[in-house]
This record gives C-alpha cells, sequence and structure tokens, in this order.
C-alpha cells in the first residue's frame, strides 16, 4: 500500500510538474510570436527610412550633377562664343590681309614699271652727261690755247683773289662787330649790375660795440653786483665781457666787441634776474647752459637762412658756420646779411646771363665761411673756405667760387666771377662797411690770442674796448709767484708785437676751487 501511495504520489508530481511546464511553453510562444511580430513592424519602419534616405540622396546627387552640367555647358557655351569672337576677327584680318596683299601686287607692278622708267631716263641723262663732260674738255682745251695757262692754274688764282678779298672784307667786319660788342656789352653789363642792385633790398652798416640791459629797478643792480662785488666779477668771468653799471637808471651796459659774448651775458643776465638766485655757482651754471642754448640757435639760424633763400642739402657744419656769421661782422657789415645779400645778387645776375642760379645762389652764401672758423688758421679766409666745401662734398663749381673770389685760385667756372663781382657790389655800396671797426676787432682779436700764447693761460677777455685785457690762469699750472712774471711777460710782448693807442692794462687773475659731492 506504501509503495502505491508513493507512485501514486511520484505520478502526481510528476503530472503537475509537467502541466505546470506546459503552461510556460506556452507562454514563451506566446511572446516570441509578439517579439516577431514587434520586428517584423520595426523592419519595415527601417526600411521605408532607408529608402526615403536613399531617396533624398538621389535627389541631392541628381542636384548636384545637374549644377554640373549646367556648368559644363554654360563654359562650353563661353568657349563657343570666345571661338565664333576669334574666327570672326581672324575672318576681318585674313580679308583684310587680302586687301592689302591685292594692294601691295599693284604698288609692287606699278613700283617696277616706275622702275624699268628710272632706268631708262638714267641711261639716257649718263648719255647726255658723258656728251657734255667731251663738250667741256673740248671747251676747256680750246680756252686754255687762248689763254695760254691750264684750268687748275686758273682756279689757283681764282681762289687766291677770292681768299685776300674776303680776308680784307672779314677783317673790316670783324673790327666792326667788335667795337660794337664792346659799346654794347659795356651797356648790357650796366644794365645787367643796376638791375640787379636795385631788385635786391639792403640795410647799412651798423656797428654796435654794447648791449643795454634794462632792469625793472636799482635794487636789481645791487643784487647783480653782489657782495663785494663777487657776483659781477662772477658775470665777467664766465662770459668774457665788461659790465658797466653806473648812474644811468633802469640799465646795465654789457660791453664787448664779440657779439656772441654779448649776447649770452644778456640771456644768461636776463635768466638770473628772472630767477632771483645770483650768485657765483648759479651764474656758472646759467651761463654755461646759455652757450648751449645759443649754439642751437646758430644752428637754427643756418638752417633757417638756407630755407629762406632755397637751398637744400647743405652739411650740418656748413649750416652752423652759416649761423655763426650772424655775430660776426666784415668792416662794420654784418657777415651774414652781406653773405645772403651776395647769395641774392649771384642769383639774380645769374638769371639775367642765362646761368644756374641755385648754384650761384649757394656759392654766394658760403664765400666766406671762412671768416668764422672753428681754429686758429693761418691761411686766407676764401683758400680756408673753398677747402671747407671740399671737405664737405659741395660742387666743384662752388668750390672754386669760393676759393678764386678774392684771385687766390684760377677761376675755372663762370660762376666765380659773378660771386667776385656780387661780393664786391654788397661790400662796396655806401655805407655798406668800415674800415676803422674791422681794424678794431683784428687789433682786440689779436690782443687776446697773445695773451692765450702764454703757458698756463686758459682764458683772455679783452675789455674796456682793448685798454684792459684780463688773463685767467689755471691754479694747478700757475704759482702765485708767476703771476707777475706773466703779466709782465704779456705786457713786454703787447710793446713789442702790437701798435695801439694809450695804454693797456694787464689782469692776471688766478683762482683756487675745491669742489666737493655729498652723495
Amino acid at each position: 500500500m506504501e509503495l502505491i501511495t508513493i507512485i501514486v504520489a511520484l505520478v502526481g508530481v510528476v503530472i503537475g510538474f509537467g502541466g505546470g511546464y506546459i503552461l510556460k511553453i506556452k507562454s514563451l510562444n506566446k511572446k516570441a510570436k509578439n517579439i516577431i511580430k514587434e520586428a517584423k513592424l520595426e523592419a519595415e519602419v527601417l526600411k521605408k527610412e532607408k529608402m526615403l534616405e536613399a531617396k533624398e540622396n538621389f535627389i541631392h546627387l541628381k542636384g548636384k550633377h545637374d549644377k554640373k552640367v549646367a556648368e559644363s555647358n554654360n563654359r562650353i557655351a563661353v568657349l563657343e562664343n570666345k571661338f565664333r569672337q576669334k574666327e570672326s576677327a581672324f575672318n576681318l584680318r585674313k580679308e583684310d590681309f587680302n586687301r592689302k596683299l591685292k594692294e601691295f601686287e599693284q604698288t609692287k607692278n606699278e613700283t617696277d614699271k616706275l622702275k624699268s622708267n628710272l632706268t631708262n631716263q638714267i641711261e639716257i641723262i649718263e648719255k647726255k652727261q658723258l656728251e657734255l663732260d667731251r663738250q667741256l674738255s673740248v671747251q676747256v682745251e680750246k680756252l686754255e690755247k687762248i689763254a695760254g695757262i691750264s684750268a687748275e692754274e686758273a682756279k689757283e688764282q681764282i681762289v687766291k683773289s677770292l681768299t685776300a678779298e674776303a680776308k680784307t672784307a672779314a677783317m673790316s667786319h670783324i673790327n666792326e662787330i667788335i667795337d660794337e660788342a664792346k659799346i654794347t656789352a659795356n651797356k648790357e653789363a650796366k644794365k645787367i649790375v643796376i638791375k640787379t642792385i636795385q631788385r635786391v633790398g639792403t640795410e647799412t652798416a651798423v656797428e654796435n660795440a654794447v648791449t643795454v640791459f634794462h632792469i625793472e629797478s636799482d635794487e636789481i643792480k645791487g643784487r647783480i653786483i653782489g657782495r663785494e662785488g663777487r657776483n659781477i666779477r662772477a658775470l665777467e668771468a664766465a662770459t668774457g665781457i665788461e659790465i658797466v653799471v653806473d648812474d644811468t637808471p633802469e640799465a646795465i651796459v654789457l660791453s664787448s666787441f664779440d657779439p656772441i659774448r654779448r649776447e649770452i651775458a644778456r640771456l644768461a643776465m636776463h635768466k638770473l634776474v628772472t630767477d632771483g638766485r645770483i650768485h657765483p655757482a648759479r651764474i656758472e651754471e646759467v651761463v654755461s647752459k646759455t652757450k648751449n642754448f645759443i649754439e642751437e640757435e646758430i644752428l637754427e639760424t643756418g638752417k633757417k637762412t638756407a630755407i629762406d633763400l632755397g637751398i637744400h642739402g647743405l652739411h650740418i657744419e656748413l649750416l652752423r658756420m652759416i649761423g655763426r656769421m650772424k655775430y660776426r661782422s666784415s668792416y662794420g657789415q654784418n657777415l651774414l646779411q652781406h653773405s645772403r645779400e651776395t647769395a641774392k645778387l649771384c642769383a639774380v645776375m645769374a638769371s639775367e646771363l642765362g646761368l644756374n642760379s641755385n648754384l650761384a645762389k649757394r656759392a654766394g652764401l658760403l664765400h666766406d665761411i671762412g671768416k668764422v672758423p672753428d681754429e686758429e688758421i693761418d691761411i686766407p679766409h676764401a683758400i680756408y673756405g673753398m677747402k671747407l666745401a671740399e671737405r664737405y662734398k659741395e660742387k666743384p663749381e662752388v668750390c672754386n667760387a669760393i676759393g678764386a673770389h678774392h684771385d687766390e685760385v684760377e677761376m675755372t667756372s663762370l660762376i666765380s666771377p659773378l660771386v667776385q663781382v656780387c661780393d664786391a657790389i654788397s661790400g662796396a655800396r655806401p655805407g655798406a662797411r668800415r674800415e676803422v671797426a674791422e681794424s678794431y676787432i683784428k687789433r682786440i682779436k689779436k690782443l687776446e690770442d697773445l695773451a692765450l700764447s702764454e703757458e698756463g693761460v686758459i682764458k683772455t677777455y679783452a675789455i674796456q674796448a682793448g685798454r684792459e685785457l684780463r688773463v685767467i690762469v689755471g691754479s694747478d699750472k700757475v704759482s702765485d709767484k708767476d703771476i707777475e712774471r706773466i703779466s709782465n711777460s704779456i705786457a713786454r710782448r703787447i710793446e713789442e708785437e702790437m701798435t695801439y693807442p694809450g695804454q693797456v692794462k694787464i689782469t692776471v687773475i688766478r683762482e683756487n676751487r675745491s669742489v666737493s659731492y655729498a652723495k
């Protein structure tokens, strides 16, 4: 019974398990069918999407292809048009060529006809020429028999007689031309010179040896003089001029033969009075700065002069020398004014004579640069100026005009006598120059140079119109014992080497200085 019960139980279990399994299989089959159905639907969707995408790609590619085909057709149409145009042009050229060819053939035929006619005429002329030569020789033989001389001898006699007559007529004609040319040349030269002088405005010479410095009150005079006169002594030592402080109200007189020194002193005093700080150290500082300013102003004056005259390409050193002419006088005539005037005269006269006016103007402006040297020279200023112009690459015509304007060298161009004449016109007109002033300046300069040549001398200043000479010596080179020797030596040399009115006072100054810096 137990066995049967167990078997029955096992059979029940098996039946139960099998029924559940069958249910699961049915459920799985149903899910599988659903999955397959969904897969088929998705496949259909994907198929439609791919077909749409393929159709779009096809349309896009077809558009590109159509565009390329259209572009190709356009290019082909353009090429066809060009080809048709070239073909039509070629046809026109061909027709023109054929027409010209026909004309050439016609011209050639006509030329051949003319050539044959000319050949026949030349043959006829040659025959006639031979006949004429034969008849001429017969006539010459007859004339030689009648005259008793040959044809060559007759030619020689005729040539000799004609030559003599021509020489006589030519000489008389030449003499007439020379006389007329002399009269005309003198008249024309006078006209040119008069016109040139009339067209150039000039000024008379103004001789200034003093500059008046105006002040606001007499109190400033005391500040300029300083305690025990130390400020005024410092100013005179630094500038090399004489400062005259007298009873003239609101004025101080600056006296010196050198205009540059006077201008430096005037500007320095103006700065000191404006600033209010007046003492020896400040004076030296201001004078030093003023000297630098004057050097810059000299260069600017040279540049402005060149621009005013329309002269370009001058070397900077030549411009500086032109600026220095402003502070130099020649026989009382301002050198820069004289050079500008000479340049204008040269330009006008060169234009009248048909020469290069720019080159003449350049030579006229530079002709006296040898009068403002940077160093001591022992050659004429014209030669020195010519060497300076050559050094700074001026044209040979300009250099020769500078060197030859006082006949130191031979003239090699027409500009040279032109500069010489215009220099004489500018200097010789009434009121242009004063001989006394020039000799005075030379004497003062020589006085300073004589003292400067002594050993140990640093600076020399001639003041009081050359009646006093101040000599500054170096304290490291000259002792107190040597001061008297130097003053006596200078006095003796002045007596032996110079001519001067009255007496010259020589003052030798030796100053010790100690300079330290706090850092």
